[in-house]
């Protein structure tokens, strides 16, 4: 029986051996069967692994947030074939990913699952934040309509605030600035919002500052993915 590999993706232009360990590279070059979000971009990202990769000997699974639980259950057949690689479209799988079906369902059957070292947007972002890294929470993606999502907002601010925590998300990249009018908005003046955006990669944006500081310097991250951070321990100062 084989075993699950969790791999790591790059999250913009990088270059893979700055962001990717050569034993992770070698790991990868040897795997024939992966399972991702968009086989497409897998291959794209295997051919810039090693551009002597032959893609057509190798299968491909698709796995996102559209493939039924029951879908996924067969493609645990593939391991009497060999390993395989779960990939994400960014940075490492399992977080805000459909990959972590197939890793539960891997635990319940016994078999192994390595993960690899690779970059991850949340963490580099949190450590590099200068926010609390002792305790804090992931909140994936804050509620689409309006109300929803003044109410998520003032909710994590006052967890934050409440439990020294600090407070995670992420956004779709064409509402960047939507979000961002809507936090500058919402939050106490206070308040301190990091904005991490293009990690790892020549374009690498990182600030942290308070809301009031924010008004009215939007940086330039429109359709851009970011990494959006609020930690209210300055109200307590």
């Amino acid at each position: 029986m084989g075993q699950i590999y969790l791999i790591p993706n790059l999250l913009g232009d990088t270059e893979i051996e700055t962001v990717i360990p050569s034993y992770v590279v070698e790991i990868i070059k040897g795997l024939k069967i992966f399972a991702s979000e968009n086989p497409r971009n897998t291959r794209r990202f295997l051919k810039k692994i090693d551009k002597t990769i032959d893609v057509n000997l190798i299968t491909f699974l698709e796995l996102s947030e559209h493939t039924d639980i029951s879908e996924t259950e067969t493609y645990l057949k593939y391991l009497k074939k060999g390993n395989i690689g779960i990939i994400s479209e960014a940075g490492c799988p399992g977080i805000a990913d459909p990959g972590a079906d197939l890793v539960n369902l891997a635990h319940k059957h016994n078999i192994s699952v390595i993960p690899l070292v690779g970059p991850s947007s949340i963490l580099l972002a949190l450590i590099a934040s200068g926010c609390n890294g002792q305790k804090f929470s992931f909140n994936g993606y804050l509620p689409i309509k309006n109300n929803e999502r003044t109410k998520a907002i003032k909710d994590y601010e006052r967890q934050s605030f409440i439990e020294d925590r600090t407070q995670i998300f992420i956004e779709t990249p064409y509402r960047n600035k939507k979000l961002f009018d809507e936090l500058t908005k919402s939050l106490k003046s206070e308040t301190l919002l990091t904005i991490a955006c293009d990690i790892t990669t020549s374009n690498e944006y990182i600030k942290t500052n308070s809301v009031i500081n924010w008004k009215n310097n939007f940086p330039n991250i429109e359709k851009k993915p970011c990494i959006f951070i609020i930690y209210a321990s300055e109200l307590k100062k």
